[in-house]
C-alpha cells in the first residue's frame, strides 16, 4: 500500500458522510488510521460516525466535523483542528461534491454553488493541507475526486462538467508541483470514479442499478490503483469497461486534433464515424 497508508497515520475525506466518501473513510480505518469526516452538519454526518464505530472502529480514532467546503475559512478551520487534535495529516481525500443538474444559461441559479463546491473545494482543500503535509516530511498522498465528466464533456450538464474539468487540470498541476519540490514526499492521484450507486446519483431510485458500482466497489479499485502507482484512477463499472472509456477519452481530444465541431460524439453528422471509432 501506499507509504501514507499506514496504521497510526491521520486521514481527512471530505463529503465523508455518505457514498465514496463514507467507504473510503471506512477502508482507512480499517487500515489502522485515525479518520476524520467532514462533511455538511446534519444527521448524516452523525450516521457516519456511528457507522464507523460500529463496524469495530475505535471512537477515539474517527472524528467528525462539519464543514462546508465552498468555505475557505471553514477549510482552514478543518486543517487546525485535525492537526491539533489528532497529529499531521498524511491522507487528504477531497471527494465533497455536488450534481444537482445544470443548464448553460444557469436557469436554475446553481453555478455558483456547484464550482464553489466541486472545484473550489479541490483546489482551497489542496492548498490549505498540502504546506502542512510537505513541512511535516513524511509520506503524504491527496487524493482529488474528479470525473469522467471532465474529460469528455458530454452535453447535459455543463455547470458539473466545467467544474470537474477544473479539478482535472488542478491535481495535474499540483502533482508536478510536488513532484519538483525537494525532498518532497508528498503525491497527488486523480479519481475518477465511473457509474457509482450514491446519494449524489441515485435519483430517488432504492436498488442499484445493474450497471453501477457499489461505493465499495469504487474504493476497493481505488485503492489497488493506488497501491500500482497509478495517477489517473479511471474506474470501470458494470456498463463501461477501459477499453470503452479510452476510446471515448481519445475521441474527445480528437475533436481538437481532427478539427472537428465540439461534442462531435453527439453531432449527428459524426455518429456513424463515432461508433464505427468504438467498435474498431
Amino acid at each position: 500500500m501506499h507509504p501514507a497508508i499506514v496504521k497510526g497515520n491521520i486521514a481527512v475525506v471530505t463529503g465523508g458522510a455518505s457514498g465514496i466518501g463514507l467507504a473510503a473513510a471506512a477502508r482507512l480505518a480499517e487500515q489502522g488510521l485515525k479518520v476524520c469526516i467532514a462533511d455538511l452538519p446534519g444527521e448524516a454526518l452523525d450516521v457516519a460516525k456511528a457507522t464507523l464505530i460500529a463496524s469495530g472502529v475505535a471512537a477515539g480514532d474517527v472524528m467528525t466535523l462539519a464543514t462546508d467546503v465552498a468555505d475557505l475559512e471553514q477549510l482552514r478551520a478543518l486543517e487546525a483542528r485535525v492537526s491539533s487534535e489528532l497529529g499531521p495529516v498524511n491522507v487528504l481525500m477531497n471527494n465533497a461534491g455536488m450534481q444537482p443538474g445544470s443548464s448553460i444559461f444557469d436557469a436554475e441559479d446553481n453555478w455558483q454553488r456547484i464550482i464553489d463546491v466541486n472545484m473550489w473545494g479541490v483546489i482551497r482543500g489542496s492548498q490549505v493541507f498540502a504546506p502542512g503535509m510537505i513541512a511535516s516530511g513524511l509520506p503524504g498522498l491527496i487524493v482529488n475526486t474528479g470525473s469522467k465528466q471532465g474529460i469528455t464533456t458530454p452535453p447535459g450538464d455543463p455547470a458539473y462538467n466545467v467544474s470537474k474539468t477544473g479539478v482535472k487540470a488542478f491535481t495535474e498541476a499540483l502533482q508536478h508541483e510536488l513532484r519538483n519540490l525537494p525532498d518532497c514526499r508528498v503525491e497527488a492521484r486523480l479519481f475518477i470514479p465511473g457509474f457509482v450507486f450514491t446519494p449524489l446519483t441515485a435519483r430517488g431510485r432504492i436498488e442499484k442499478p445493474e450497471g453501477a458500482w457499489t461505493p465499495e466497489q469504487t474504493v476497493s479499485f481505488l485503492f489497488e490503483r493506488i497501491e500500482a502507482g497509478d495517477f489517473y484512477i479511471l474506474c470501470p463499472d458494470n456498463e463501461v469497461d477501459r477499453p470503452t472509456d479510452e476510446k471515448r477519452i481519445a475521441w474527445a481530444a480528437g475533436d481538437i486534433t481532427e478539427n472537428r465541431p465540439p461534442l462531435s460524439r453527439w453531432h449527428p453528422d459524426f455518429d456513424a464515424a463515432f461508433q464505427k471509432w468504438l467498435k474498431s
